[in-house]
Formats: C-alpha cells, structure tokens, sequence
C-alpha cells in the first residue's frame, strides 16, 4: 500500500480487485482438460499403443540368438575319438559401427594378421552392409586377445569346429566337415543329418550396439548330434597306414590301399590309403588324397581271383578234385591272344595250379565247365554289386554280363582280367573262404552282432582252398614273404598289368596281395594293393605280401589271438 499527497492531502492507493469468477473458472477448465488429455495419453500409451510400442522397444532391444548344437562324436570300435568338435569363436563386425580412428584400425588390422589396406579394403567392400566376417572359427584365447581391444563394432560369435586326432591316418574314410560344419566328404557327409545335432534358441536384451544386457532365458536347448562308433580299431588302423606308407616309399609307388576285416562279423578293422592328407590343416592339399580307394577305385584284381574261380570249378563236379592239367608248353593260344605262364610249369594238380599261379591250368579248367559257371560264382561273392557300407560313392566294380562271351574271355576271368573291383569287395569275396562258404557284407560300423551273412560256397569247398591258400605262402612259393611268425596264413598274390592308351602296358603294374590268418580259425581278412611301384620290384608276392605278414601280425596280437604254429 502506498499514499499519495497532493496538495497537502494524503489518500491511500486502490487494491486490484479478486479474480472474476469467469476467468478462474477458465484456468479450471483448462487445466482439466489438460489433465484429461494427459491421462487419455498415458491410457493410449499403456494400454492401446502398449502392444505395438512395446513390440518396437523389443525389436530395438530383444534378441533371439541361436544356440549352437555340437557335432556328434566319431570314434573307433574301442571308444577312442576319431572325430571331435571344439569351440571356437568367430569374430564378426558392422562396418558402419567401425571406428574411424586411424590408430584403431591400425591395431585392429595388426590383430587380425592383415595389413591396414587389406583390411580398409574389406571393410569399404561391406561398408553397406551391417555384418562382416573378420575371422572365422579362431580359438577362444586367440579371439579373446582381439576383443580386448575393444574396438566400437567388433562382437563375437561361438562356434564348432571339427578336429581329427587322426589326421591323416583315416581321413579318407573319415571325410571333412566346412567351415560351418556341414560333412562334405566321407563318413562326415554320409551320416550328416544324424552328426549335426539341433541348434537351440535363447531370448536376451542387447543394446544399440549389440552388446549383451541381460539374458532372459533359453527358449529351445540345443541338441547335440548323435555319437557314430565306427568299426575299425585305431591301433589297427595306424599300423595300416604306416606300414603301407613304409611300403608306397620304399618302392617308389603311386599310392596304395589296405582294407582289414573282420572274418566273422564282416567289420572293416581297418582301412588305409595313400596318397593322404590332414584334414586338419588343409595347405596345398593333394586333390588324389581326398578319394577312399578301398571303396571308391576299382581295378583289375587278377591272380587273386584264382582262388575264388576255382570254388566254381571244384563246385562244378565237372572236373574231379585229383585232376592233373598239362600247363605245357607254359603257353595256349585262344581266339588270337596268347595266354602265359610265368615259365612252363608242366603237369600240375588243382592245387599246384594255385600254388604256382598258373594262368594256362586256370584257363584248361575254365573252358571244361558251362559258359556262365564263374560269373555265377562271382555275382554270388558280390562282385558288381555296391558293397553296401553306405559310403557316397561306393563303386560296384565291373562284372560284365555273360552274353556272347568268347572261349577267351571266359579263360580271363578265371584268373583276374575283364573284371574289376574295389578292395572291399575282394576282401568281402575272401571272408567266403574263411568263414566256411559264408560271404559277409563289409561294415563301416560297429556291429552289436555278427551278420547272417550269405552262403556262396559248399562248407568244404571253402575249406580245401584254405588248406591250399596256406600252401601258397610256403616257404619255397612266390607269396612267403607273406608268412607270419607263430601264426598259419594262407593267401594268394597278384600282379596285374594296368592298362594305358594304347592297352594293358609292359612297365607299369598293380602288386596286390589277399590273405587270411590264421588259417586254423581264421580271424581276419586282409587286402594290399600297391600302384605302379617303380623301385624295380613289382610282382605282388614282393610287394604286397611283406606288407600283409607285417600288418597282419601286429594286428592278431592286439587283438590277443593264440598262435596256432610253432616256430621253425
């Protein structure tokens, strides 16, 4: 309040009158309707909108990320690990979230062990892009050195990676996985879907830059694959691949194949080729090493077949089993082709024809019986035929169909050509003779119990060429080298002109070797094949069967079979 004097006379000042009820009951009216429009707001947001907001927060915020599922174990017939995974961790960035500092890129080029220009060169190719590879499949300690630069846009990704501890040892048979994993060659490729196991899912909160805020739980678990336990024995089969390496080298060879089964359930124990690589470490791999020869390659088998042929002629009752052939002169000729002996053996019983490998003594016998009688036999042992063991790519080898044959093409079957088969089934054909007449399918697997197996040869057919396999590796014949200490062994050499451009050729041969042990009750079947060796040995009995006696002694005392011969 103030006063006011004029003239000597003072008046007090006039008080503002109150608010008119008009305008506060504006301001009241404003402010409710404020205050509706707020809450009408806030119920549209929270009750409304809140699905649909609450939807984009989530797809600002929440992730699905995928679990991985490792790959199911591979092991051999003992439970030792032929095929494992380990986890690893790629490294992945977004281009756009990477920084521009110069030192950053520089120390993250360094880390990854590229250059800055190779590295600025990749990163202006996804620059587009939100997701880039840096690295795949490193190992956790490795990877975690990186992170720990902790560079804006470079996150981590758990994997699997596949590891062989074999190595090279049964890699063919093993085959690869790619680098996500997926089987591509081999045992990994066939039994894929079964290997691979499930991924799981969890749902979890990122934020903007993709780093993890929290986890809020798992929304599938992931299903690891299934474990394979193959059939062969790692012990087995690292004596295999050594032995045979030992052998490919020593005689300047191409490479070679080792098949091992099992004479009573038919199980491969164990399977070897050369050339090999590690599928490990995958540097200036050898394309030819990525082929199972043992189930893949075919080839002329030759003298080894003999035995088999001749179950078709003592079967036959055609021929009487104390017949003698005159082989003289140690040649015949039969529709313009010239059919040899090694030299002229003379007159020579069923067994001698055997024992001294005689083609001439085999092609007399063909001849005497019907014109499809050997095929027949052959087609019974499973020749032409897949062997069954699921591998991709299984050969069924070459059995032609007998129609119009000629006196000369019968006579070369009886004793290997015009015909071919894999390793496995040669030896597949042989387990026949150990295992009184009855054929067994090769298997890759681990058997819970022995197959029924087919009857292809009368019991005592089969075992009258075991006696006469044992002759065959004797002392003073051309498969002794075959022999093993303290054991009986029984078998029968190869050696087979391959065949170039201008047909078979004169300097160029596969040394293969099929045997038996022991022959008192025998346990195991074992093929050798060694290509084109070029040291100067060639003839199977040379070659092959030294490497046969080794593998097959190592492999009957592992697998604590007694001795069945005294030692001379």
């Amino acid at each position: 309040m103030r006063s006011e004097r004029r003239g000597g006379t003072s008046r007090q000042a006039p008080i503002a009158p109150p608010l008119g009820g008009g305008r506060f009951l504006f301001i009241l009216l404003a402010i409710g309707l404020a205050s509706v429009i707020l809450i009408g707001r806030i119920t549209l947001l929270q009750v409304i909108d809140r699905p649909f907001l609450q939807s984009q927060g989530d797809a600002r915020t929440l992730r699905h990320e995928t679990i991985p599922a490792h790959r199911g174990m591979i092991t051999d017939r003992n439970g030792e690990p032929l095929a494992i995974s380990t986890p690893v961790v790629t490294l992945w960035a977004n281009p756009q979230e990477l920084p521009n500092d110069a030192i950053q890129r520089v120390m993250l080029a360094q880390a990854l062990g590229m250059s800055l220009s190779d590295f600025e060169a990749r990163v202006a190719r996804f620059s587009e892009h939100e997701f880039m590879y840096l690295r795949r499949q490193m190992t956790p300690a490795a990877a975690q050195q990186i992170l720990n630069l902790r560079t804006p846009g470079v996150y981590p990704q758990r994997e699997y990676k596949r590891y062989y501890p074999a190595g090279e040892v049964a890699a063919q048979l093993l085959g690869v996985t790619n680098v996500d994993d997926v089987g591509q060659e081999g045992l990994e490729l066939s039994y894929q879907p079964y290997l691979a196991g499930r991924p799981g899912q969890r749902r979890v909160i990122k934020d903007r830059r993709g780093r993890l805020v929290r986890e809020l739980g798992v929304i599938n678990e992931a299903q690891p694959g299934g474990e394979l336990t193959l059939a062969i024995d790692q012990r087995i089969q690292y004596m295999a691949y050594r032995e045979l390496r030992a052998a490919v080298a020593e005689n300047e060879a191409d490479g070679g194949v080792l098949v091992m089964m099992d004479a009573r359930t038919g199980e491969v124990l164990a399977m070897a080729n050369l050339p090999s690589y590690n599928p490990n470490n995958r540097a200036g791999l050898d394309p030819r090493g990525l082929r199972n020869q043992a189930l893949v390659d075919v080839f002329e088998p030759g003298s080894v077949m003999k035995p088999l042929a001749m179950a078709a002629v003592l079967e036959s009752g055609v021929v009487d089993r104390d017949a003698v052939v005159d082989t003289s002169p140690g040649w015949m000729r039969l529709d313009q082709f010239t059919i040899r002996d090694f030299r002229n053996y003379g007159e020579l019983d069923l067994p001698g024809i055997l024992e001294k490998s005689s083609n001439v003594g085999m092609s007399r016998l063909a001849l005497q019986l019907s014109d499809t009688a050997i095929w027949e036999k052959y087609n019974q042992l499973g020749l032409g035929q897949a062997p069954g063991t699921g591998f991709p790519g299984e050969s069924t080898g070459s059995l032609p169909a007998p129609v119009r044959w000629s006196r000369s093409e019968r006579a070369t079957l009886s004793y290997g050509y015009g015909l071919s088969v894999s390793a496995v089934q040669l030896a597949s054909a042989y387990t026949a003779l150990a295992n009184d007449g009855v054929r067994l399918p090769p298997s890759l697997l681990r058997l819970s119990e022995p197959p029924q197996g087919t009857p292809v040869i009368e019991p005592t057919v089969a075992n009258d060429l075991l006696n006469i396999l044992e002759t065959s590796v004797a002392a003073y014949t051309g498969g002794r080298r075959a022999r093993v200490e303290g054991y009986r062994v029984g078998g029968k050499t190869g050696t087979v002109r391959k065949i170039g451009q201008q047909g078979y050729t004169t300097d160029a041969y596969r040394s293969v070797f099929a045997g038996i042990a022991p022959i008192s009750d025998p346990r195991i079947v074992t093929v050798v094949m060694i290509d084109h060796p070029k040291a100067g040995e060639f003839y199977g009995g040379a070659v092959a069967a030294p490497v046969f006696s080794s593998v097959t002694g190592n492999a009957l005392r592992l697998l604590d079979v007694p001795p069945d011969h005294e030692a001379e």
